[in-house]
Formats: C-alpha cells, structure tokens, sequence
C-alpha cells in the first residue's frame, strides 16, 4: 500500500510475510498464492506491499539462479504485489516448533551474517518495483548479549562487517541504480536492545547506508519514549531506515492472581518473550515470559511488559491490554511531520499461531481477515495524520 506525505514524497506500507514461515523458495510462492494474494482481495486493492522474509536456502536458490529470481518478480507483478522491504533478521528456521535463541545466530561476528545479508541487498534490488528505486533491509541488531557483551574483539568484528556490507551496498547502487539500506532492529536481550544502544555501534560504523529499524513493540517493552528515542538518533545523524508496526503485552497490576493467570496463557515454547518493568532503579527483566510469571525474577508493583507480538486491532482482554498507544505515538513522530523521518513501514505480527489457542485463526480465512484488519488500521492511522492512500 503507498501513501502521498504532505511533502509529495511515497510512503510504504506492508505486511511482514515471517508470519507464514517458508524455508524453500517453493513455500515462498506458496505464500503468495495462499495468504499475501488473498489479503490484497480483502483489502480491495490492486497492489499491496509485503515485507517479504527470504530464508537462507529461499535466498541462495534465488542468487544461483537469475531464471528462478526473474519468474519470482514475475509472479510478484501478476498478484498484485510489490517488495520494497525484506526482513533479514532471521536466518532460516522461523517456523520450527522452538526457536527461542536460535532466532540470533548467525549474528554479526559470523560471516555467514555477512553473506546472507549481502545476498538479500543483491536480490531485493532486483524485486524493486520499476518505479522504486530505495530498499531496506531489517537485521540482527549484532548480537545476542552473551557471550557478546564486554567482548572488544567480538565488537570490532561486528563493526568491521558492517563496514564491508556498507561499502558492498554502495557498490551495489553503482551498478543498479538503486539504493538498499540496512537497519540494524534493537531487542530486548541483545546487545543492542534499546534505540539508545544503537548511537555508539552505529556512529562507529558512520555510514548512510546502516541505521536503524525501530520496532514499536520492541520500543514499547523497554519502555522507551517515542520521542525521545527519535530525538536522541536524529541528534546523533542516524536514519531510521524501516520501522515495523508491532504492539506489544502489556499488564498494569502483576502482583495480582488473575494478572498473572492471564500472563501465563500467553506464554508459549516457541519465542521467547522478554519481559520487562520500570522500577527506580532502571528496566529489570526476565530472557522469558514464564519465568517472570512462575516467581519472584521481577518486581511486580509496577507494570510489566513482554515482547509478545499482539494484533494491532485485536488487544488482549482484560485485565491485559497492548501497546498500541505507543505505536501510535511513534507513527506520528515518524510520518505526522513536516517530512517523514521514514517511508517504509511494515505491519509485523509473527505470532499469531503462537497467541492462547483461542484466540488463533484456525484457518486461512481467519488469518487473512486479521492481517487485513490490521492494515486497515495502520491506514487508518496514517490518512489521520494527513496521508493520502494512492491506488
């Protein structure tokens, strides 16, 4: 979906396609035939944008052969859909029954890292729409804390690849024409969890082609203020390159039964689902949402929040609620300004198979009619801060 910015300049929408896990680039063009196909109808439009998530073996079939990329765009074209945005945050094995950690491997001290995201830079830059000519690319942000963390060699590393992807990537737009920029997506957990972890990593490396992607729902469980998270990377010329739309759980009264018999149904084996609170003497938190539930790991007199991706337009019931009032204050600083700070956005709610049972979608209609509802509201928030949807 494309908006026209009060400055005349195109914003981006789309739906991050690692909801419909696929490992081969034959599931890949199963999701576009089953879901992403299915959601533009829904939503009555001749072209949606998708975020699309490209495997490691999806990735490679699609670098050694130009044939299978040219019939991928090709199929793009003829349902409707368009790619300005890719997640390369996971590796391969999203749709395992466990991932937990393994979702941080390779990280950026591994050259496999590297290579995968330089593959996805050569590869989306031939997906561009013909009238598109900038793509980004959302990534590990390094590393899982440890071992990382305090590791001055691991540090250089990271930097040093980033260096080489920067200056791959300029090379990439001298030959192409077209310009992909990396974001590096700050999480709970990881060396770089909070938007205020990324200013030294990332004025280190101190090139236009690596930013930011700001996660609303990553933003919103450390706590962290819209605006003065905005604030701080524009201070230190770091471009928020992507930002994905995402609420996150929210409970204001843990300490009671009944808050934490509703916390517990949403933990699950699958992801992990950092947990955090706000105390006087800074953010506190648990690697899982059950281990915060089971005892005493955090303080519970102040509210807790968890990394737990929630439909947009679909909070939880009481005595839970999302985040989503953040994601709104976050989407007015990035978009509701004179000009917008970004303009690629991407709809990224991963976890609706992993939501308590009753409330997952059972069949593909179900979950097509979700993702439409919650594109619906993320355009309805941004035609109320003054964009315009194009057809």
């Amino acid at each position: 979906m494309r908006f026209r910015h009060p400055d005349g300049s195109t914003v981006h929408l789309a739906y991050c396609t690692n909801v419909h896990p696929a490992e081969t680039l034959e599931g890949v063009r199963a999701q576009l035939r089953d879901h992403c196909e299915p959601v533009r109808r829904r939503l009555g439009r001749d072209r949606l944008g998708i975020g699309l998530w490209l495997a490691r073996d999806a990735a490679r079939t699609l670098i050694n052969d130009p044939a299978e990329l040219r019939a991928l765009r090709a199929e793009l074209d003829s349902r409707g859909l368009e790619v300005v945005t890719l997640n390369g945050f996971p590796y391969e094995g999203f749709g395992s029954d466990e991932v937990k950690y393994r979702v941080y491997r390779p990280d950026w001290t591994e050259p496999d890292r590297l290579a995968h995201t330089t593959d996805l830079a050569r590869l989306l830059a031939a997906l561009l729409p013909d009238d598109a000519t900038e793509g980004t690319i959302s990534t590990l942000p390094l590393a899982w804390r440890t071992p990382y963390d305090g590791d001055l060699g691991a540090a250089r590393t990271a930097r040093a690849a980033l260096t080489t992807l920067a200056q791959r990537l300029d090379a990439l737009a001298e030959l192409t024409g077209k310009s992909i920029r990396v974001g590096l997506e700050p999480e709970p957990g990881c060396t770089v969890e909070t938007t205020a972890d990324a200013i030294a990593p990332l004025t280190d490396v101190a090139h236009d082609r690596i930013g930011i992607c700001v996660d609303t729902c990553h933003l919103a469980t450390s706590f962290e203020d819209p605006g003065t998270a905005l604030d701080a990377l524009a201070a230190a010329g770091i471009r928020v390159v992507k930002s994905q739309l995402s609420a996150a759980l929210h409970a204001d009264h843990p300490h009671l039964p009944e808050v934490r018999t509703a916390l517990a149904a949403f933990a699950e084996p699958r992801f992990l689902h950092q947990t955090r609170t706000r105390t006087a003497a800074g953010l506190r938190g648990t690697d899982d949402l059950d281990e915060a539930v089971a005892g005493r790991a955090l303080p519970d007199s102040t509210p807790w929040r968890a990394h737990f991706h929630v439909p947009l337009h679909a909070p939880p019931a009481p005595p839970l609620t999302s985040t989503l009032p953040v994601l709104r204050d976050t989407l007015a600083r990035l978009v509701g300004g004179p000009v917008p700070l970004t303009r690629h956005l991407e709809v990224e709610t991963y976890t609706w198979q992993a939501l308590p049972a009753e409330l997952r979608p059972r069949t593909r209609t179900q979950l097509a009619d979700g993702i439409a509802a919650e594109l619906t509201l993320a355009r309805d928030l941004l035609v109320d801060l003054g964009l315009k949807e194009l057809p």
